[in-house]
């Protein structure tokens, strides 16, 4: 996924490109702020740092419930309007606070479809000064599917946002949004189904069939966005004892969704609540969605589902983007910024990863991906205290909000740069964690991490006499060419993790040359 701008962009940045962060196209988009006023919440999110992999400067949501009573009544809820009024103000005086351009809003199914939604765009005007965009359905649609896509460049599958009065539908192939539809199903609306458990399912099985066959064959990717969504995955986790709390590119089988929806079935609800911390407003909806996505996966029958931690908002970022934005890979675009802002000399990792490519020159474009991110990241918790430096580098790659990788991925990150700062793992606090990944990737992290340990020894050195790594794995033989500017570099503590490293690697010989 990484890009460049022409022959000279590609000397000069090798397999980066140039840095997404420093280009003017991308600092226009380096603090935008968006609102959602949808059925259940209203969220304010300003985005900030790599426009293509952007941090949340600030997220906030307020349960206001507009669309609460909308199917019995055809109005927004008074007391939602209340609330959401609130709401707007704090939003749009925090905007002003920060200096922010015109905050984006947007108004989905509930002010869409009530007979007041118009009054209630007139009132926040008047109050706020803040213009609320009432979208369609199927805008709603591609705008949650292109915040999948700022997730997974080139996604397939089929984006399914799920809001309280409304559910979406949005076809993806190479990266492009397709086919797309809205749906009353929210849950919102299924309170009114009539006919208990059964009318519900019959219900149900009807309205999606017929989804179904609008849509087509939809075998491939299913991923899950919105909240109720969201906490199913939750739910899901706390079944299975999963140790990774992030949800975004969490995955499920169809077979565990059917055990979850079960086990949701089964519980006390309240204390399922407590469990896994969620609202009241969420939970007393929560067994809807569960019978909603049971019936979708059944008539869809996807391959695997994903959870998606990006939806319309990110999609409303993504909107404004150039195309050459969007092409960029959002792993390594975040880990570049990150080194940027964090690492003592940020530029050093393309460096790093120069020198460690010979390490893993029989790796394909994947596992190379995640060498670049390792490298960029090798030194951006150096200010924690160095007992501890090895578990802030974990903890901070498998939390942090970084799109465009697995679960496997993040843990396998995190690994590699535990070894960056530690030779054992013997010890680790994280093992529970450690069990995602197969033993022979465990095996190549603490590779790359005891690489990137001994490479930064070399820091000191000028780009041009950094030396070579050269590894054969045939004559079991790795070897050091030391440039005439790290000669002096090479010393103790240099050589035993040259050594550490052999090890690693099987216990091969080390040759040091121009010593």
């Amino acid at each position: 996924m990484d890009g460049s701008g022409g022959a000279t962009d590609a000397e000069d940045w090798g397999p980066f490109g140039r840095p997404l962060f420093d280009d003017p196209s991308a600092l226009a988009l380096s603090r935008v702020g968006v609102v959602d006023v949808g059925s259940n919440s209203v969220r304010m999110v300003v985005f900030d740092g790599a426009a293509r992999s952007p941090a949340y400067f600030f997220n906030e949501k307020v349960m206001a419930g507009l669309g609460a009573g909308l199917a019995e009544t055809g109005c927004l809820s008074p007391r939602g309007r209340i609330r959401a009024m609130a709401a707007l103000r704090r939003f749009q005086g925090l905007a002003e606070a920060m200096g922010l351009e015109p905050l984006t809003a947007v108004a989905t199914a509930a002010v869409r479809e009530a007979e007041d939604g118009p009054e209630f765009c007139e009132e926040v005007l008047r109050e706020t000064g803040l213009k609320l965009w009432v979208i369609a359905g199927e805008e709603e649609a591609r705008l949650s599917a292109q915040g999948v896509l700022l997730g997974w460049p080139g996604a397939y599958g089929l984006a399914c946002d799920l809001g309280g009065a409304s559910m979406e539908l949005a076809e993806l192939r190479d990266g492009v949004v397709g086919r797309r539809l809205s749906s009353q199903l929210g849950p919102q609306r299924l309170r009114i189904v009539k006919g208990g458990k059964k009318g519900l399912g019959r219900f149900l099985k009807q309205q999606v069939g017929a989804l179904a066959e609008s849509m087509g064959p939809q075998r491939d990717r299913l991923f899950l966005v919105g909240g109720s969504w969201r906490a199913i995955a939750r739910i899901d986790m706390a079944r299975r004892g999963y140790p990774l709390a992030a949800l975004h590119e969490y995955r499920m089988s169809r077979k565990a969704v059917y055990r979850t929806i079960e086990f949701i079935e089964k519980s006390d609800l309240e204390e399922l609540r407590i469990r896994v911390r969620l609202g009241e407003g969420r939970m007393e909806l929560l067994p809807l969605a569960a019978q909603l996505l049971k019936h979708l996966v059944r008539e869809f029958k996807p391959y695997d589902i994903a959870v998606s931690g990006y939806g319309i908002r990110e999609g409303m970022l993504y909107e404004q983007m150039p195309q050459e934005i969007r092409d960029r890979d959002p792993l390594i675009e975040a880990c570049r910024f990150h080194e940027a802002k964090d690492a003592r000399m940020p530029g050093f990792g393309r460096r790093l990863y120069d020198f460690v490519l010979p390490l893993f020159s029989g790796r394909g474009a994947p596992d190379k991906r995640l060498i670049k991110a390792a490298c960029l990241l090798h030194d951006v918790s150096w200010r924690a205290h160095p007992d501890y430096r090895h578990e802030v580098s974990f903890e901070e790659v498998t939390r942090a909000n970084f799109g465009g990788m697995t679960h496997q991925e993040r843990v396998f990150l995190g690994v590699a740069l535990l070894h960056r700062y530690k030779n054992s793992r013997a010890d680790s606090p994280f093992q529970d964690l450690l069990d995602l990944v197969e033993e022979t990737d465990l095996r190549w992290a603490e590779i790359l991490g005891k690489a990137l340990r001994f490479g930064a020894m070399l820091t000191a050195s000028e780009d041009d006499k950094m030396g070579a790594l050269r590894y054969y794995p045939k004559r079991k033989c790795l070897e050091l060419r030391l440039a005439p500017g790290t000669r002096d570099l090479y010393g103790e503590v240099a050589e035993a993790r040259l050594n550490s490293l052999a090890g690693a690697l099987g216990g091969v010989e080390v040759a040091v040359k121009g010593r």
